[in-house]
């Protein structure tokens, strides 16, 4: 690259930053209004108490069944392509899902759900994407200002379910509804990105590792666990938030508005943890993401008034923040260019995997392990213990390796 050239592609990873993080920012609302809603229409239209976060678990089922292919087809096709396709799977899932509840019909319901999946999935590349064209030293923080995009969506996505859900005759229906139209109006900023299209590989172009090569690199495998960890803890304990917060007492607004602090706490570090990152370096914060993590279980366990409810969540997206964040810095840098597609699939593959575990466990050990929506709570977070020791343990085992190694 020329120096010529250099201002150019600067501004253009600038830019498509400012696009990826619009589209988080719009596109990125329909995840909190579908994780608001989803449980609780879940458990009108279920015949088992116990399957009522179920529609929750199969978009998440959906963004892993998606995550190799839409990998492969960006590789092919390129980002926009599969950014568009993406939107459009999530307009076809809501549009499924308001079907479903027009219905009353369970499956049909989880149905559109599973489609809307893709959409979480192509979510999850717009990290990937920022990178694409970015430096090495504007990488990490432009991961963080596209996750920051979610501050937005986590202010306009709750408010919408307030808008919406009791909108029409049918509960609901009318927050499925507003994310067909959220998902058509956000598919027209990605014709602004600009990333070039990955290059046909020539024949003696490397092939580079293995996917069972890539998994059991040291740093890339520490990278994927925590993210997995991360992912799913926060998931876990997101999903049976609503059914907790109605089941001790609380309305639906009480519980949008706890979905609103946890989303902004999410989101809200992301102005400062590429720097953090660039400053102590990742693992110091991925260990601090997962310290925080349990600290939103231990607050949580204390009881089940409103305030325990955000401090618990909040704590809980900033423990999602760091560890999230620096996980997907510490995977970008360990791997090459033209591994890109193999090693981003299997990555998103094996984090919304557990991602699934997670959220199918959540309505389970809510509505199941208890008589009562309190001893539910309790137990969804217990459950974060060994998996926070597994996360913990790798972090150590990769600090405690030959710096060579």
């Amino acid at each position: 690259m020329t120096d010529a050239t250099l201002p150019y592609e600067h501004n253009r990873a600038r830019r498509n930053v400012v696009v990826l993080t619009s589209a988080q920012a719009f596109l990125g609302a329909q995840m909190p209004m579908l994780f608001v809603v989803g449980g609780l229409a879940g458990q009108t239209l279920a015949s088992n108490v116990c399957f009522a976060t179920l529609p929750i678990s199969l978009i998440v089922l959906g963004s892993m069944l998606a995550a190799n292919p839409l990998s492969w087809f960006m590789q092919r096709a390129g980002r926009r392509a599969g950014f568009v396709l993406g939107a459009g799977a999530g307009a076809t899932g809501a549009a499924i899902g308001a079907y479903g509840l027009y219905l009353d019909s369970f499956p049909v319901f989880l149905l559109g759900s599973l489609i809307t999946g893709i959409y979480m999935s192509a979510q999850g590349f717009y990290r990937f994407a920022a990178a694409d064209t970015a430096s090495d030293d504007f990488r990490p923080k432009a991961i963080s200002y596209v996750m920051a995009g979610g501050l937005a969506s986590a202010i306009i996505g709750p408010q919408l379910v307030k808008v919406t859900s009791q909108s029409m005759i049918i509960p609901f229906m009318g927050t499925y509804l507003a994310v067909v139209a959220v998902n058509l109006l956000g598919a027209l900023l990605f014709f602004f990105l600009d990333i070039p299209r990955p290059p046909v590989p020539s024949e003696d172009a490397p092939k580079g590792r293995t996917r069972w090569e890539l998994i059991t690199t040291p740093r890339i495998l520490v990278a994927v666990i925590c993210a997995m960890v991360s992912y799913a803890l926060m998931n876990l304990v997101m999903t049976s938030t609503p059914l907790a917060v109605v089941g001790c007492g609380f309305d639906e607004g009480n519980a949008a508005d706890i979905v609103t602090g946890h989303v902004l706490a999410m989101y809200l570090p992301s102005f400062f943890t590429g720097h953090m990152i660039a400053r102590f370096g990742v693992e110091k914060v991925v260990g601090i993401g997962l310290v925080i993590l349990a600290a939103a279980g231990a607050v949580a366990l204390q009881g089940v008034a409103l305030e325990n409810f955000f401090i618990a969540l909040i704590l809980l997206g900033v423990g999602w923040n760091f560890g999230f964040i620096g996980a997907t810095t510490m995977l970008a840098g360990a791997h090459e260019p033209h591994e890109r597609g193999r090693m981003q699939g299997l990555n998103d593959l094996l984090v919304f995997g557990g991602v699934t575990m997670a959220s199918l466990s959540s309505g389970g050990l809510m509505n199941c392990s208890g008589g009562d929506a309190q001893t539910g709570w309790m137990s969804v977070n217990l459950a974060m213990i060994p998996f926070l020791a597994l996360a913990g343990g790798a972090l150590i085992w990769l600090a405690m390796r030959p710096a060579d190694d």
